[in-house]
Formats: C-alpha cells, sequence, structure tokens
C-alpha cells in the first residue's frame, strides 16, 4: 500500500468509530468485548469467544460481520461434519474428464464457527492450515484464502457430552479468547424493549468497505513500540512459562499476538505508540487460552486468567 494510501489518526479513528456504533446497535452494554474484537481485526488475528448459551456470543459475530464490505459465511459444526465440508472438495467431472476444486464455506473473508468444539478432532484439524497460513491444501494443491481473512468461532464451556476440547495447537492460532458475559440490568431491559418488534441485526448494513478495513490493518501495524515496552511484554510472556502452577507457558506466537493487539489497542485509545497499558490490558485475553494449568492448581480452583493478572502485579512497568 503505497503512503498516499494510508491513512492518519484522525481517518483511523472515524472508522473505528463507524464500526463499533454499527455493532453497538445490536450487542448492549458490552463495549469492551466489542473493542476486543475489532481487536482481532485489526490484527488479522482470530477470535475464540467462549460463554454460555444466549448470552450475544452469534450476534456478536454476525453484527462484526454484517458491519464490514465484505464476503460472510456461518459453519455449523457438528459431530458428522466432514473436513472436506469445511475446506471444500475435487469433483470429477465426466464432460471434460477433469478434477474440478469445489470451494468450501471456509472461503470467506469472515468466517462464523457456531459451536466449534462440537466438531471431532479431524475436523478441527482442518482449520489449522486455514487459520495459520491463510490457505486449504487439497489433494496437493494449495488454494490462497481471501484477504481479509478472519475466523470468529464459538463454543460452551459447559456442555461436555456430544463435545470435543479443542487442542492447544488450534487454540494457540486464536489471538483472542473472550467471554461476553450477562448484560447489566439495565441493558439487558433496553435489549428486550427494542426486540419487542424485532431484531436489530436485520437493521444494521456495511459501514466499513473492505479496502478502508485493510487500510486500517496497515495502519495499525505501523503504530511504534519502544524497546522498554517490548522487554515489559517478554518479561510477561516469560513469567507464563516459569511459574509453578503452570505446566506449559505462552509461545512464541502469543509474544507476537500479544505485541500485534497492543498495537491495536492503542489506535482504539487514539494512539500511534504503545504504553504498558496497552499491553495490560490485552493481556489475559491473549495469553490464558495458550497456558496449561497443573491439575493441581486446576482442582484448586485457580485459573489462567488469575495467574496472569498476578503476573501483571508483579512485573514492574517501565
Amino acid at each position: 500500500m503505497d503512503a498516499a494510501t494510508r491513512l492518519d489518526m484522525h481517518a483511523a479513528q472515524d472508522i473505528l468509530h463507524r464500526l463499533i456504533h454499527n455493532i453497538e446497535q445490536v450487542i448492549l452494554g458490552k463495549r469492551t468485548t466489542i473493542e476486543q474484537t475489532v481487536v482481532a481485526l485489526l490484527c488479522e488475528g482470530h477470535v475464540l469467544i467462549e460463554d454460555v448459551p444466549g448470552v450475544g456470543k452469534t450476534m456478536l459475530a454476525r453484527a462484526l460481520a454484517c458491519s464490514l464490505g465484505c464476503t460472510f459465511k456461518r459453519i455449523q459444526f457438528t459431530p458428522d461434519m466432514l473436513p472436506s465440508d469445511v475446506t471444500g472438495v475435487s469433483i470429477f467431472y465426466q464432460q471434460t474428464s477433469e478434477f474440478r476444486f469445489r470451494e468450501g464455506p471456509i472461503f470467506a473473508h469472515i468466517v462464523l464457527a457456531d459451536e466449534i468444539n462440537r466438531a471431532s478432532p479431524k475436523t478441527q484439524s482442518s482449520l489449522l492450515e486455514c487459520m495459520e497460513e491463510r490457505q486449504v491444501t487439497v489433494d496437493g494443491q494449495t488454494y490462497p484464502l481471501p484477504r481479509p481473512f478472519l475466523v470468529l468461532a464459538t463454543q460452551n464451556p459447559l456442555e461436555h457430552e456430544g463435545v470435543y476440547p479443542l487442542p492447544e495447537s488450534q487454540l494457540d492460532r486464536f489471538l483472542l479468547r473472550l467471554h461476553v458475559g450477562y448484560p447489566e440490568r439495565t441493558w439487558e431491559k433496553a435489549m428486550i424493549q427494542r426486540q419487542k418488534y424485532g431484531h436489530p441485526i436485520e437493521t444494521i448494513g456495511a459501514v466499513v468497505s473492505q479496502e478502508e478495513l485493510m487500510q486500517l490493518q496497515a495502519f495499525v501495524r505501523d503504530v511504534h513500540v519502544e524497546d522498554p515496552v517490548y522487554d515489559y511484554l517478554l518479561e510477561i510472556v516469560g513469567r507464563t512459562r516459569q511459574d509453578e502452577q503452570v505446566y506449559v507457558g505462552a509461545s512464541p506466537r502469543g509474544s507476537l499476538a500479544l505485541a500485534a493487539a497492543a498495537r491495536a489497542w492503542a489506535t482504539l485509545r487514539g494512539r500511534d505508540y504503545v504504553l504498558p497499558d496497552d499491553v495490560k490490558a490485552m493481556a489475559v485475553p491473549v495469553l490464558a487460552h495458550r497456558m496449561l494449568i497443573k491439575p493441581e492448581a486446576r482442582l484448586g480452583g485457580l485459573s489462567a486468567e488469575q495467574i496472569v493478572q498476578d503476573i501483571l502485579h508483579s512485573v514492574r512497568v517501565p
């Protein structure tokens, strides 16, 4: 992208305001969750939204997709789904005596992977190449996925029957793991009143073009990070690997993800440089799902989120 098409901070803030305001027409009282989802979009990362049924996981994904001038497809994961149902399949045409590739639903800019943990490990593994390398390989032939490309996956953590836990390698490919949570009473009342005659998802349209989105992503990559902030970030990640209650800490992919998320969060705050507060704001959603907690700590009620919070309190801020 040449310099003439690059955004300045004012233009970036205008686009972000339009996007977030549009999503807030559907998801009420969840500004932080919406902003975190937008962070993943700006970083070209993927999001795992994990929460109980009915709190708006799918609606958040749909509202984001509707707000963008991009293609959108939804995949409803089920136990009998095959990898080819996601990636596509080569079909033999008798008229031409040749195989042709028929694209699966993964070929879209925004893909909603609904109830992803209902699919078998074999089907879940078909997403690994898609999410990391932005491509699909079928029968030895590689097909690039469209850009931008974002997977928004949802899962219910309370279900135990008929679900398959996501493997660590797949969890590591999600930039963020988010929790929507129950709305406050005031917002829940407003939601009930607004949905009396219809759902607002049916009325919102695209407010950000594909070109504007790609310009935003380029803007975020140029956000400045000083060396002391990098050192602060690496100290946090390093302590996830040293903690006695952690079996496996965050990987180098986690360090890259935290740096990218901090740059995007700084952009949302109207800055073209990163502060330690930006790293702290994104540390839990970026790092917690990349850590394996020892069984004895987990049985004691300790969570990865709590360990990351403890680390943030113990690391000196530059």
